[in-house]
């Protein structure tokens, strides 16, 4: 078999794909961006085209234009920043920057071994030594991760444990008045508690940093201001705000007058799926398995919160 037959097609096609979106988003930023980041982008281009041209001859796969999903998202990058501008370009760069990184290696672990492995390591070093170079070279990483964390963290905290909430309180009560107030509740409590936990959390690691930091000063050593890591007060206050972000998505339809928690269900579900397609693409993370991990996390919660609930009602005797 050559290497040629033994190709996974749906590797390659996705590949080429990406750089083609890759080196299109680079297009379209371009026209957006000035000065130093419009230099970025000037030098980012070429690159990218050659790895596009190198990735269509390498699989024998000739693709003209994006599919109807890679489109979309291409539309949505540009879109956001065309609203929020530079930050949101830089931000984009970075996410593309570590996206790429896992996609490449995962091509590595496919291809490397093969008889064109030193043409597939060429142009990795190409992506990792000069693009990736390009990216980080005149500004600060923009994306960080402790802050990615903490807001996912909270969001994704509140829209779980409020809808849960939501859910149990309709089985067992019944009344949209006693939810509301109950589920408004918890979600005040469960942001105060999650913002307690990220600042002792917080506070712990930077007592332990700074020690170990004090350490290599007095042995001399070299300590950069970037070890310094995340405020404690503002990790909790991005997790506590978050958290009451996430819990007044399902709290919503109830003060509108949902009698059931099925409007709440469909509102969290649509904004985590949001959330989760946000957050994986600045991150670098597999999109489709966060989505899918998290809409099952909120049915696994919905349905055995209701079940707690019928429970509370018919075996406790809870009044209606």
């Amino acid at each position: 078999m050559t290497e040629r037959e033994a190709i996974d097609q749906g590797l390659a096609r996705r590949l080429v794909l990406d750089e083609l979106f890759d080196l299109t988003l680079y297009r379209s930023l371009r026209a957006l961006a000035t000065g130093e980041l419009g230099a970025i982008l000037d030098r980012l281009i070429p690159i990218e085209a050659r790895h596009f041209a190198f990735w269509q001859d390498y699989f024998g796969l000739r693709v003209e234009r994006l599919d109807v999903a890679r489109w979309l998202k291409l539309q949505l990058i540009v879109l956001a920043c065309r609203l929020f501008g530079t930050s949101a370009i830089h931000l984009v760069l970075e996410a593309i920057e570590v996206y790429g990184v896992r996609k490449y290696l995962k091509v590595w672990s496919t291809y490397g071994a093969g008889p064109r492995g030193a043409a597939v390591r060429s142009i990795l070093e190409d992506e990792f030594e000069h693009e990736d170079a390009v990216v980080t070279s005149t500004a600060e990483p923009r994306l960080n991760p402790e802050r990615v964390r903490n807001i996912f963290l909270g969001l994704n905290d509140g829209l779980v444990e409020i809808l849960g909430a939501v859910s149990g309180f309709f089985a067992a009560l019944g009344s949209s008045t006693t939810v509301l107030m109950a589920a408004t509740t918890v979600a005040v409590a469960g942001a105060l508690s999650m913002a307690a936990g990220a600042w002792v959390a917080v506070d712990s690691e930077s007592e332990i940093r700074a020690t170990e930091m004090g350490r290599r000063r007095f042995l001399g050593q070299d300590v950069s201001a970037d070890e310094a890591g995340e405020s404690p007060m503002r990790s909790a206050v991005v997790v506590g705000v978050s958290y009451l972000t996430g819990a007044v998505v399902p709290v919503l339809p109830v003060l509108a007058g949902a009698t059931t928690a099925l409007p709440s269900a469909l509102t969290a579900g649509s904004l985590i799926i949001i959330v989760s397609m946000v957050l994986a693409f600045l991150s670098g993370m597999e999109m489709k398995r966060r989505v899918v991990a998290n809409l099952v996390t909120i049915a696994a919660a919905v349905g055995i919160t209701f079940a707690i609930g019928l429970i509370a009602n018919r075996v406790w005797g809870v009044p209606v």
